[in-house]
């Protein structure tokens, strides 16, 4: 009896059990698409919206610290008004002025707020995507601040046009090749789509860049520089170091530089500025940064293994080059040129045996069709081992050169500053000169040439390049926006560095640029961006205030609208 009393209690307490386990579960299954829906929900779109733009544009410019991703603009006062903003009746289209009021409330909404960057970072990672599934790259170049409205160009805007043809016996133009340089035959009219790449890139020059943001000629042109045949190299006269213009069939040519250092070498920190190689890959990574930035004023650069035989030697017209080709006692096909400096057999150029790593950058229209006015920089270095120049021992230097043509008006003095911006993030200290398109006159932009000695050391940073802003304290609001933009962690330089990089075909072979060098981009970009706020505190303790210091090219965003 007791038996069977004992079997009844433990049948009814397991069918208990069953019964609260069958409920538990039900329970969950009930609330799990409550769970989800509120874990998963898709980020809101304000990372890439417009009002971001007012953001970073009008964020309070007075704003302190040192932190390279704590926020400039949660320190600043919030106006009395912005609290009655009525998110309902922000336009969409953009087409109304942009505030101060806007910008204070978007500061936060962007992941200003002291502690949202460490999150966000943790939650997007060193180089993953957004939330929207864009990668930081795409999310970068789809911002207002890149993505911007444009009016549309007026024909004098233009370097170039295409003439129109006289009508003859033939309905297009056409360019008569030479058999023995095997260059392909050409019939090109003012149809885009007879164009080669590269003319395509000529045509595209304007008064305001280089080439437009999201150019759909470029994919073409990066695959003409890195794959297309090459039917000719010889050496380019003039310079200090060895560098070659290579052309293609379809009469397109491009600068080659040749890999002479590894990319994780850094410069002999005995050496001065002046006698130090070019890289390959400093070509290469300063396209990218000044695209990053916005700029589009260097001429698109990419790597390209060249087979040192087959692409040069075997090719080359030019006499002088040839007679420098030589094998290595290792088996390796080298070569040294004739230049100033570096070029003789302690300084040759080898293949591995005979593929040499290079890069290939677009060649600027001939001077005979788009002359270029070159101007020596204010802040040109000496150039002298014992010398300095007067900048470096004048505090008040920027006051002389504002009253100097063509500084003393129009954009040129914060064109330079941009231009001192890059070349302090890259560590460029050998800009001595600059180039413009001498048909757009002084109101025009600088041409970002020569950028072979940029990323020589990563572990220290040069000061003394950032003086032009230091002296000055002036800068372009929309650089300064940019400049803020990529501090914060959803869209970090060092980030979109790195993935715009990967995009180059030499990745395969090596990063082009190294990790240290990757991460002193993000602590350079600090150091522009505390400068700035140190110009603005100046400004404030000499005159009450520090808006001098900006010049305000978004003053009002409904005017840059098309029509």
């Amino acid at each position: 009896m007791m038996r069977w009393y004992s079997r009844r209690f433990s049948r009814t307490v397991c069918l208990w059990l069953a019964f609260i386990s069958v409920t538990l579960h039900l329970l969950l299954v009930a609330l799990s698409p409550f769970v989800y829906q509120s874990s998963c929900k898709p980020p809101t779109s304000r990372q890439t919206h417009p009002y971001t733009l007012r953001a970073l544009a009008y964020t309070n410019d007075t704003s302190t610290g040192s932190d390279s991703h704590a926020s400039h603009a949660n320190q600043a006062k919030m106006p009395p008004d912005a609290r009655k903003v009525d998110p309902s009746k922000m336009d969409t289209t953009r087409h109304h002025k942009i505030t101060k009021m806007d910008a204070t409330k978007m500061s936060t909404e962007i992941g200003n707020g002291p502690s949202s960057p460490v999150n966000m970072g943790d939650r997007i990672g060193r180089s993953g995507s957004m939330g929207s599934g864009l990668s930081k790259l795409d999310a970068l170049f789809s911002h207002p601040l890149y993505d911007v409205p444009t009016l549309p160009i007026p024909e004098e805007d233009w370097l170039m046009r295409i003439k129109p043809k006289v009508t003859s016996g033939r309905s297009t133009q056409m360019w008569v090749s030479d058999p023995e340089i095997d260059y392909d035959p050409a019939h090109w009219n003012s149809t885009s789509d007879s164009q080669p790449p590269w003319l395509r890139f000529h045509l595209g020059i304007s008064r305001r860049q280089l080439y437009p943001h999201r150019d759909p000629n470029m994919p073409s042109l990066i695959q003409q520089l890195s794959k297309h045949r090459i039917v000719s190299a010889v050496q380019k006269s003039g310079g200090t170091q060895l560098k070659l213009v290579m052309s293609f069939p379809n009469y397109g040519q491009a600068m080659l530089k040749p890999m002479k250092q590894e990319r994780d070498e850094e410069s002999n920190f005995n050496l001065y500025y002046f006698s130090d190689f070019e890289r390959h890959n400093a070509e290469i990574a300063a396209f990218h940064l000044d695209r990053v930035l916005g700029y589009r004023r260097i001429p698109p650069a990419v790597g390209r293994l060249v087979d040192v035989v087959k692409e040069i030697k075997d090719i080359t017209t030019d006499h002088r080059l040839a007679k420098t080709f030589f094998t290595s006692p290792v088996g390796n096909v080298c070569f040294y040129g004739q230049c100033s400096y570096y070029c003789s057999t302690e300084h040759a150029v080898c293949g591995r045996p005979h593929e040499l790593e290079a890069s290939l950058a677009v060649m600027l229209p001939d001077p005979s069709l788009a002359k270029r006015h070159s101007w020596r920089s204010p802040w040109r270095r000496s150039y002298s081992r014992s010398k300095v120049a007067a900048w470096e021992t004048d505090s008040q230097y920027c006051d002389t050169v504002k009253k100097t043509a063509p500084y003393d008006k129009g954009t040129r003095l914060v064109d330079l500053i941009d231009l001192t911006i890059l070349d302090f993030l890259m560590g460029n200290m050998d800009r001595h000169h600059y180039e413009t398109f001498e048909k757009f006159g002084n109101n025009t932009f600088l041409l970002h040439l020569d950028n072979g000695r940029a990323f020589g050391r990563h572990s220290k940073d040069e000061p003394s390049i950032l003086a032009p802003l230091e002296q000055c304290c002036r800068i372009r609001r929309s650089t300064l926006s940019r400049l803020r933009l990529l501090s914060l962690p959803q869209y970090r330089l060092s980030d979109v560095m790195r993935e715009s990089l990967s995009h180059d075909p030499l990745f395969s072979v090596a990063p082009l640029l190294s990790e240290p060098h990757l991460l002193a981009l993000d602590r350079r970009l600090n150091v522009v961006l505390q400068t700035v706020r140190d110009c603005q505190r100046r400004q404030r303790s000499r005159r009450g205030e520090g808006s001098d210091v900006i010049y305000d090219d978004i003053n009002d965003y409904k005017k840059s609208q098309p029509t």
